[in-house]
């Protein structure tokens, strides 16, 4: 099954959820969910799931589950398929 990481800048508190697009080698993205809790990293992966058409399953925080900075583990999609589903 192909797999791959992303890289993420993460924005909490933002009005609504939204992907920016790339900064550098990470990619942008906003969450409507504060900083409290794990609540932002928890709507981070609900939402990337839904963007990228994968089941919340599928994706697994490896870092930064209090940073901004944040590397996440996507099962069932190669970094092709990824950019190609972000259009970016």
């Amino acid at each position: 099954m192909p797999a791959c990481t992303l890289e993420l800048k993460i924005i909490p508190n933002a009005p609504r959820n939204e992907v920016v697009g790339w900064l550098g080698s990470a990619l942008k993205v906003k969450v409507h969910a504060p900083a409290l809790e794990g609540r932002a990293n928890d709507e981070l992966l609900d939402f990337l799931a839904e963007t990228l058409g994968l089941p919340r399953r599928n994706l697994t925080l490896l870092r930064g589950d209090k940073s901004r900075q944040k590397v996440v583990s996507i099962t069932g999609l190669d970094e092709a398929g990824l950019r190609a589903r972000l259009g970016f």
